[in-house]
């Protein structure tokens, strides 16, 4: 896998916030020097958030979020703004950009953002037709905190800084991270077991399946897959047991009841409940399951926007096993993709998915969401696990 086939969801972020009019389409243009958003004097043109995902030099993969005018009027330019503010959760590093006018809507964003822990690069965009920047440059100081960075994307001018800026502001942990960080070692034989049933897509592998084949691989490991029909064949065919066993959470019970005494077991969820989202809060979360009841209110949220086959394990499996435990009666809702509530307080616990097509910052602005309002949050593997009773038992 090249960086240019590194997934959307594993990209950094970088948001483009501003007024409409004020460049940001042209702005992106001019970063990425290619015709990637479509560029208008019309003001309004950018409706739902474009995400374009590019490879930056000094950057490397990364998605660029295009998104609408925040000044934008009516009932329509009132649904754009509220995609744009969703955007927000997604956005690991936003760029501010102010074109000629007065800043005044903008103080409103910068807020939201600092809210969201965002880092902002401010920008005087347009510096080509602006008869003053001195003026602006000092408003803009003044409500960001920081010096705005002075360019024109018509003249390609002022672009290398924006790079530059970026990079700086690139998380600590950006392509350091590691999905089995701290379950494997190099060398190790690891043994993958992945159900090939109604619920995988037919040709293909799961994303999180692919992305920890060659997390293992990058380091060295011994990888042997298997369906969960075949886990005895496969252990039988090895001289020693394997080191690490990675399932699919579905199957926790009947690889832990095979597995040898030797072998650390974990799952694809559960290893992303810590590269996605924060591991420590979804297991003291997941110590809420023991205290549900027919009174109990669940949201559980999929990033995916998949039409559920049989057997789903958000639809029907998670929810199953939570009437058979807490009673028939409990009530759960469902959302999906990027929809997610904003009164969460009617909840006694949020159950996510693994996440895999989210970025990390977006798993992270809903447990920060939860956290705020005082509601527990876990995952798909690690409620797996815990119904299971082998939560104190598996790896993480």
């Amino acid at each position: 896998m090249s960086l240019s086939d590194t997934p959307r969801a594993n990209r950094i972020h970088i948001g483009i916030f501003g007024k409409r009019n004020s460049g940001k389409s042209s702005l992106i243009n001019a970063l990425t020097g290619q015709d990637t958003a479509l560029v208008s004097e019309i003001a309004g043109t950018t409706a739902d958030p474009v995400y374009k995902a590019m490879e930056i030099y000094g950057i490397g993969p990364c998605v660029f979020i295009d998104t609408a005018g925040f000044d934008d009027e009516g009932s329509l330019g009132e649904m754009r703004v509220k995609k744009t503010i969703e955007a927000i959760d997604k956005t690991d590093i936003a760029l501010l950009v102010f074109g000629k006018d007065k800043p005044d809507r903008e103080l409103e964003w910068i807020a939201m953002l600092k809210e969201a822990k965002v880092p902002i690069v401010a920008i005087i965009n347009k510096a080509d037709i602006i008869p003053d920047t001195n003026i602006l440059f000092g408003e803009i100081e003044k409500i960001c905190g920081k010096k705005p960075l002075i360019v024109s994307a018509k003249e390609k001018t002022g672009i290398d800084a924006i790079r530059e800026a970026i990079i700086r502001l690139l998380p600590s942990d950006y392509e350091a991270s590691s999905i089995t960080e701290g379950i494997v070692n190099e060398g190790d034989t690891v043994l993958l077991v992945m159900p090939q049933d109604i619920q995988a897509p037919k040709g293909r592998l799961i994303l999180p399946q692919v992305q920890t084949t060659r997390d293992l691989l990058d380091k060295k490991c011994i990888v042997i897959s298997a369906t969960t029909d075949k886990l005895d064949q496969a252990l039988a065919a090895l001289t020693s047991p394997p080191d690490v066993i990675i399932t699919d959470s579905q199957v926790f019970k009947t690889v832990y009841e095979k597995k040898p005494a030797s072998s650390k077991l974990t799952s694809f969820s559960v290893l992303y409940a810590n590269y996605k989202g924060d591991l420590d809060y979804y297991i003291k979360s997941a110590e809420v399951l023991g205290t549900l009841s027919n009174h109990s209110k669940v949201l559980i949220a999929e990033a995916c926007t998949h039409v559920p086959l049989t057997e789903d394990i958000g639809k029907e499996k998670i929810p199953r096993m939570l009437r058979e435990t807490a009673g028939a009666n409990i009530t759960i809702d469902h959302v999906s993709g990027p929809d997610f509530p904003k009164d969460l307080s009617q909840y006694d616990l949020i159950i996510q998915c693994g996440a895999c097509m989210f970025n990390r910052k977006h798993v992270l602005s809903r447990i920060e969401k939860a956290k705020k309002q005082d509601v527990p949050m876990t995952n798909y593997g690690i409620v797996m696990a815990y119904m299971n009773h082998i939560l104190d038992k598996i790896s993480y």
